[in-house]
């Protein structure tokens, strides 16, 4: 059985009056990818931005390995092993490959030469273009600099906002290759994903996020199968 290690219960999230998120519970395992899937606006952008500590909850607990961490900064999220991909990438378009990838481990103050090495072999691409500023890179590309930004902090769990969004599907399908070859070498991953039958497809576990509440769970391959998820979320695909 897997250990859990990232427990939400009861979070809740507030913009000004309105509650974004209301009240949800779920686990990660380790070793796991568990998925959010839901419409826009049902409140997954906002969970994932409380738990990395860009917002702070109105109610509620994160807890990570046994650890209470709700309501901490952003900062302090990434030294106990939490890292984000951000939605839209967001990488720092002037500065070359090497240098994104090296503000990834900028909390760090020990060798990152194997780590570097490790993003590299995972995005070839990457290391023929270490020289290149970011910003000239494709949509594609800058998706892979974002998670490798993102694995060079050696997070615990990587936490992944909509990776797919603005690329075309043969670029997404090779994004979610390497979501599973990073799982596969240990790395939990949290995905939200406007995709849901890719996201559903890949992760272990999934959770239907409706208008700030959690709906449905269960193995992504059961919702996958799921009539009513079918009906919302899958009919596109």
């Amino acid at each position: 059985m897997s250990n859990t290690i990232l427990s939400i219960k009861d979070l809740k999230v507030n913009y000004g009056g309105i509650e974004a998120v209301k009240g949800i519970s779920f686990d990660v395992n380790e070793g796991d990818i568990v998925t959010l899937i839901g419409a826009n606006g049902a409140g997954k952008s906002s969970t994932l931005r409380t738990i990395a500590g860009l917002v702070k909850p109105a109610g509620g607990s994160i807890i990570l390995q046994g650890e209470d961490i709700t309501g901490e900064n952003p900062t302090n999220i990434v030294k106990k092993g939490i890292t984000m991909v951000p939605e839209g990438r967001r990488i720092f378009p002037d500065l070359t490959v090497l240098e994104n990838l090296k503000m990834g481990a900028y909390l760090r103050n020990d060798n990152i030469t194997d780590d570097l090495n490790w993003v590299y072999d995972l995005f070839p691409r990457l290391k023929e273009r270490s020289w290149q500023a970011g910003g000239t890179l494709s949509g594609g590309e800058q998706q892979m600099l974002a998670v490798g930004r993102a694995l060079m902090s050696r997070p615990k769990v990587i936490m992944m906002d909509e990776p797919s969004l603005g690329l075309a599907p043969i670029i997404v399908r090779g994004i979610f290759d390497i979501i599973r070859e990073i799982n596969k070498q240990g790395v939990t991953i949290l995905l939200i994903e406007q995709n849901a039958n890719m996201a559903l497809k890949t992760a272990h576990t999934g959770y239907v996020m409706e208008t700030g509440r959690i709906t449905m769970s269960g193995p992504g391959s059961q919702l996958l199968a799921d009539d009513s998820v079918k009906a919302a979320y899958l009919g596109k695909h």
